[in-house]
């Protein structure tokens, strides 16, 4: 879950690091022209991340009470074909044919903030159904259909149909293969080197390498929660659990037990530099690590994240300014995931920044919501100021009532 890299960058680096490399990429939609569609968060070029800056940006609207305008969310459904497939973007005026390539991820990330605006759930439901109809037979999805499974594409589906209420343990292959037991076969066993790590796919002769962005992706999806997801209830220290026959959450525990690991020798981590880099040291990965924060507040390890929230709201506001919308809703995710506000967030108010990434919201209320809150699904219209009546009564009723919030990543990105 972060700022998308060209599907040619993928590639380069999935063949370079000796990964298994999908059989198809996102293949380049047609160019956008100079004028950027109406609707649309972010200016930058979207061919690659249309959709999925879209919907990272409803998400952590959602969690932050502000309801997307309906031209963004029209923009985001026309973009779907009449399959129920997301593409990562394309020219909406030309149906989608034989030639469109299909995204799960796209298709997957739109669905699960179409579920969370509680809007065009029709919509949502027939993307639903198309990511069912193209699971592979080891359970699991990758990038395209037909491509080899992978764990961040496995996980960010696994979200998308537990969101629309879809028991995703019953959608086994003919083999019984599930979701989850294709991301338990990417699992590292606790005991071995990076034990409690997932890889992203299996090397060329099936050996696992640690990933990091695959690790926290895998934990959400073995726990059956989407991108958004908020904080857990608290449980023991992460611990690696050995064995042959964990239960999916078990073994997204020792996924957390390898992150939490990770952050004890540095509240960041690190990624390599890319082909062709000038600099060639290690660089600070601030998705990874506001990823890696959702993750471990998700399994129940807030505590864990404190020190990384920390390193966040110091370091990484430029970053997420300068990178855009879906940047910006990683932090917010983040923050929200641990309690931390998303409106002071090292002197930053992200929900506002991420609001003049795109066409203004229909409504906003405060205050920031904490990760377990209520989660209203509209209201008068309001500035960053103060509350409406409307939002004040909603707040009053929700109180008295005791009504608890409950929210449910993707990079596909090869790294040690």
């Amino acid at each position: 879950m972060t700022v998308r890299r060209s599907a040619a960058a993928l590639a380069t680096t999935a063949v370079l690091l000796g990964a298994a490399a999908p059989v198809a990429v996102a293949a380049p939609s047609p160019s956008p022209s100079a004028e950027l569609p109406a609707g649309l968060y972010g200016t930058t070029d979207p061919t690659y991340d249309g959709v999925w800056r879209q919907s990272l940006a409803f998400l952590a609207q959602k969690i932050e009470y502000v309801t997307p305008s309906t031209a963004a969310v029209d923009w985001l459904v026309g973009q779907q074909c009449d399959s129920g497939a997301f593409t990562s973007y394309r020219d909406a005026s030309k149906p989608c044919d034989a030639s469109t390539v299909m995204d799960t991820n796209a298709t997957a990330v739109a669905v699960q903030a179409l579920v969370e605006i509680n809007q065009r759930r029709d919509d949502a439901n027939n993307g639903a159904d198309w990511l069912k109809s193209v699971q592979n037979e080891d359970g699991g999805w990758g990038y395209n259909p037909g491509s080899p499974s992978d764990a961040n594409s496995t996980s960010i589906v696994i979200g998308a149909l537990a969101r629309t209420g879809v028991p995703v343990n019953e959608l086994t292959t003919a083999d019984g293969s599930t979701p989850y037991t294709a991301l338990q076969s990417l699992a590292i066993p606790c005991g071995d080197e990076d034990g409690g790590a997932f890889a992203y796919q299996p090397g060329k002769k099936g050996e696992l390498t640690a990933n990091l962005d695959a690790t926290a992706a895998s934990v959400l999806g073995l726990m059956g929660k989407g991108i958004a997801s908020g904080t857990s209830n608290a449980v023991k220290d992460p611990s690696c659990t050995k064995g042959d026959d964990l239960s999916p959450e078990q073994t997204a525990q020792n996924g957390s037990f390898f992150l939490a690991d990770a952050l004890k020798k540095s509240p960041y981590l690190e990624q390599a530099p890319m082909p062709g880099a000038e600099n060639t040291e290690p660089q600070p990965d601030y998705g990874n690590t506001a990823d890696a924060v959702v993750a471990l507040a998700a399994s129940g390890h807030t505590d864990r994240a404190e020190a990384s929230v920390a390193w966040l709201q110091k370091n990484a506001t430029d970053w997420a300014k300068q990178s855009g919308p879906a940047a910006t809703a990683q932090l917010i995710l983040a923050a929200h995931a641990t309690g931390a506000d998303a409106r002071s967030f090292g002197g930053v108010n992200l929900v506002k920044q991420l609001n003049t990434m795109g066409p203004a919201p229909a409504a906003t209320a405060l205050p920031s919501p904490t990760p377990t809150g209520p989660q209203p699904s509209s209201g008068t219209d309001s500035d960053d100021s103060g509350l409406s009546l409307g939002w004040l009564i909603g707040f009053g009723l929700v109180a008295g009532a005791g009504i608890g919030f409950v929210l449910s990543m993707r990079r596909k990105k090869q790294q040690p």
